[in-house]
């Protein structure tokens, strides 16, 4: 969300990709500045959502709040009152979910960011909220806690009201981690709901990966483009138990490499494919020659 339109620009141009889900930063992801709820045109963005069949949108909190950093407890404090406030400013745009980073142990063992970031989500959940924080499963890049489902399911337990607590599984950084996405989706889903339960699995990150399974590198690729591939990621984005899960596309955009000003977005182009059910190889092609989707 930027600019004056803010949250209603994201609506249009969500609408504009052929999109009937997205997800928005409430502001830059790389910093926690943020404009008053009253600036954010939520009414309008809602009103546009609902003329043009945008069935739901999820919020992602910035990158840069780790609650389970033990090493600077002044960044603890700010990363709670933080995330309350972007919790009202979710619900002020009608997203029912706020995706969030678990955090990294900066070096203090990852026993440690689990009882920090529970402590964290403990102080931040209120029982009048709506929105879920939904953790993320991450590539395990650096010192990311949240690899894999039994951290996350730890944090999950230590959590007093985790009613309000659910998962966003993103495929790159779950392929990532060392779960075999590509070949055996339904032997990892089964897995999560084992260790996590199904019913906390509230969206998706619909991501290629740059890197093989197992690297913890965490670098997104364009759909079917990367090592998971376009078979596998159509497969999940019509898997029956997961109809109902929003799937968001966190895909690189291209930018020319002689000229960095000019930039190719994907996003379109993948939707169509993914409604057709059919990859295109020539999608890079037809981003730089500007093709219709």
């Amino acid at each position: 969300m930027n600019g004056k339109d803010m949250f209603l620009g994201s609506a249009k141009e969500a609408a504009g990709f052929g999109e009937n889900v997205f997800m928005v930063y409430t502001g830059a992801p790389q910093n926690t500045v943020r404009k008053p709820i009253e600036k954010l045109n939520g009414p309008a963005g809602k009103a546009y959502m609902a003329e043009h069949n945008l069935k739901e949108v999820v919020v992602h909190a910035p990158y840069i709040i780790n609650l389970g950093n033990t090493l600077k407890p002044q960044n603890f404090a700010f990363g709670v009152q933080f995330l309350q406030q972007e919790i009202a400013r979710a619900e002020a745009i009608g997203a029912k979910q706020i995706v969030l980073h678990p955090g990294a142990h900066v070096g203090e063992g990852p026993q440690k960011a689990i009882d920090q970031i529970a402590k964290g989500l403990n102080e931040v959940i209120t029982d009048n909220q709506s929105a879920q924080i939904a953790l993320e499963t991450m590539a395990g890049k650096g010192t990311e806690v949240g690899i894999t489902f039994e951290q996350l399911a730890e944090i999950i337990s230590k959590v007093s009201n985790n009613e309000k607590l659910s998962v966003t599984f993103d495929t790159c950084h779950t392929n990532d981690a060392g779960y075999d996405v590509k070949n055996d989706f339904d032997g990892v889903l089964n897995e999560f709901d084992h260790i996590v339960g199904l019913d906390r699995l509230k969206v998706i990150h619909l991501n290629d990966s740059k890197n093989e399974r197992g690297s913890h590198k965490d670098r997104h690729q364009i759909i079917g483009l990367g090592t998971i591939g376009f078979k596998a990621l159509n497969y999940i984005a019509h898997h029956d138990q997961l109809a109902s899960v929003p799937k968001i596309m966190e895909t690189p955009i291209l930018k020319d490499p002689e000229n960095k000003r000019i930039k190719y977005n994907p996003h379109g182009y993948e939707v169509s494919m993914l409604r057709k059910q059919v990859f295109n190889p020539s999608i890079i092609e037809d981003m730089k020659a500007g093709k219709p989707f």
